[in-house]
């Protein structure tokens, strides 16, 4: 029997009453990640940004495994960045890698009045260099976290890279990986979207890594490296 039509499939659709109830019974949004969220909202492509029930659960997962090293491929406006800036411990450390000055003065902002500027070191430029940097400058095992939020089409680079990069019994996240459900979409095949399925495929078959992908905001894999 597929597992397409097993009977022991089960999910619940999330209208948006439904949805409200998630948020209004599991989000413990701090004021200052709110005000974040609303000044990003404002924005042109403030459809980037992560959800609230996300942010939270990234919070979760650096809590529940003690990250202390912790890297972040894309990070727009920094809500996902002071989530876990804000659960690091006061020698924890974040690289929080982007390309745009704009977005992430606004990171910033937020970062300082958070009080965790001193926990987060931005870099400014291509993530694949940045993270390959890392690499060169033997700190291969040495994190205990990456999220990868970043353009699609290099999804692949960043997640080999992270895979070096992270330690065994740590985790990576790979956000957006339904992308809206286009992943299932035969009539969608922009490289952004392919990209996309080629890496859920490949990390579904990777043998150097336990995975479970979970429909949390447009699909978030969690995966541990072996």
């Amino acid at each position: 029997m597929s597992t397409a039509t097993s009977n022991t499939n089960k999910f619940t659709t999330l209208s948006e009453p439904l949805y409200d109830y998630l948020l209004e019974h599991s989000v413990r949004e701090p004021e200052i990640l709110s005000r974040l969220r609303e000044e990003t909202s404002q924005l042109e492509m403030a459809i980037m940004q992560i959800s609230p029930e996300q942010g939270q659960f990234l919070s979760l997962l650096v809590k529940l495994l003690n990250v202390q090293r912790a890297i972040e491929v894309g990070t727009f406006t920094g809500y996902s960045s002071l989530s876990v800036a804000m659960s690091l411990p006061e020698n924890g450390r974040l690289i929080a890698c982007d390309i745009n000055k704009e977005w992430t003065d606004i990171a910033q902002r937020y970062w300082r009045e958070a009080g965790v500027e001193n926990k987060i070191q931005l870099q400014l430029g291509s993530a694949v260099a940045t993270l390959q940097a890392l690499l060169d400058s033997g700190q291969e095992n040495q994190f205990d976290y990456a999220f990868i939020d970043a353009d699609k089409t290099n999804y692949k680079n960043y997640y080999e890279l992270c895979l070096k990069l992270v330690k065994p019994g740590g985790i990576i996240l790979i956000d957006n990986v339904l992308w809206g459900g286009a992943v299932i979409d035969s009539s969608d095949n922009s490289d952004e979207t392919q990209a996309i399925r080629e890496l859920n495929k490949f990390i579904h078959h990777d043998p150097r890594v336990d995975i479970s992908m979970l429909s949390v905001a447009d699909g978030l894999s969690v995966i541990r490296p072996r």
